[in-house]
């Protein structure tokens, strides 16, 4: 007996998710240093836990100066649901539903849960020598920590023998990084983020190239140490990363969504990927799902490109790695924007 696609959907949770794009499930909580128990010290480090919670969701230092985050600082407790001390470390919980509400009030959009998950080939270079930090590595704890304070899903390599040898100054410092990406094809990570660490004169530098599809970004930072040039690095990457796929207020519109290709698992991502924009599922024809959502084109673009997603022509999938024929003149990707906002994609 055939069973259908719109018969299975209550078993979902029985089937395993893609291993691209991570949704972060620690998202609201932060843990911040606290010099005492001391009440003066606790609302101290729960102000900072809210300001570092704020630039997790927004991506953006202006948000911190914005008037609902101000109202929030005078009494960060309306928002949290548990606080606790770690040693040295004070870990707060906010309540996402009461957050999201408050800083949507103030006008402030916000960067969802589900973000792309990053491959960090990450070379340290001192005196005493050179290493690729790999995972399982104690010297890699500094930079899980960085990635989960700042909101980022990472990744490390093996650092077995022939990534050490392949993670040199060289490549980590290429323009594009073909050397580094068939050994990063078995990771399954969303983005490629290269650093090249240095110790001089008793101060960290970082260079830093992060990949994202056809988008690169770089930079260059210094901290005192490696854990807090870490966090350096991750910050600027999550600033980087958040405008494209945060919309601000009032750029959204009505959209409908067509997803060619679909079975079990494939729509439980579609749930996460769609997730921030209130999707609702309409319709279900074969392996063809149709979905009515609120968001910018752009926006939506770059959430299904996390699931490796193609846009559709009529019946012809856009694909911007596709070879050129030889001889043809390189054309410019087509920009699709239907004129009664309907979005095609398949897998």
């Amino acid at each position: 007996m055939r069973v259908t696609l719109r018969l299975l959907l209550a078993s979902l949770p029985l089937f395993g998710l893609p291993a691209w794009a991570a949704p972060v499930t620690d998202l609201y909580e932060v843990r911040e240093a606290v010099e005492s128990q001391q009440p003066e010290a606790r609302d101290a480090a729960l102000v900072r836990a809210l300001d570092t919670l704020v630039l997790r969701l927004t991506g953006s230092n202006e948000a911190l100066s914005n008037p609902a985050v101000a109202e929030l600082r005078k009494d960060p407790k309306q928002i949290i649901s548990q606080y606790g001390y770690e040693g040295e470390r004070l870990l707060v919980e906010f309540d996402p539903l009461s957050t999201e509400r408050s800083l949507r009030q103030g006008g402030l959009a916000l960067w969802g849960a589900n973000r792309p998950a990053i491959l960090v080939w990450w070379l340290s270079e001192s005196i005493e020598g050179s290493s690729l930090l790999g995972d399982g590595q104690a010297i890699a704890a500094p930079l899980r920590e960085a990635g989960q304070y700042r909101g980022l899903p990472l990744r490390l390599p093996l650092a077995d023998l022939s990534e050490q040898l392949l993670a040199n100054s060289e490549n980590l410092g290429a323009d594009q990084p073909k050397a580094l990406q068939e050994a990063s094809e078995r990771y399954a990570a969303d983005a490629l983020l290269a650093v090249q660490a240095r110790e001089a004169d008793g101060q960290w530098q970082a260079q830093w190239r992060l990949w994202l599809g056809e988008t690169r970004e770089q930079g260059k930072t210094a901290a005192e140490d490696q854990a807090s040039l870490a966090d350096a690095v991750l910050l600027a990457v999550s600033q980087r990363l958040a405008p494209r796929f945060i919309v601000a207020p009032g750029a959204a519109s009505t959209l409908t969504l067509e997803v060619q290709g679909t079975d079990l698992g494939r729509y439980a991502e579609l749930q996460r990927l769609l997730e921030p924009f209130a999707a609702q599922l309409l319709k279900v024809e074969g392996d063809r799902l149709t979905f009515a959502l609120n968001a910018s084109a752009e926006q939506l673009r770059a959430q299904l490109a996390l699931a490796r997603l193609q846009e559709v022509v009529g019946e012809t999938p856009v694909d911007a790695s596709a070879p050129l024929v030889e001889g043809a003149e390189p054309a410019e990707a087509p920009r699709i924007v239907p004129r009664d906002n309907i979005l095609r994609f398949r897998w």
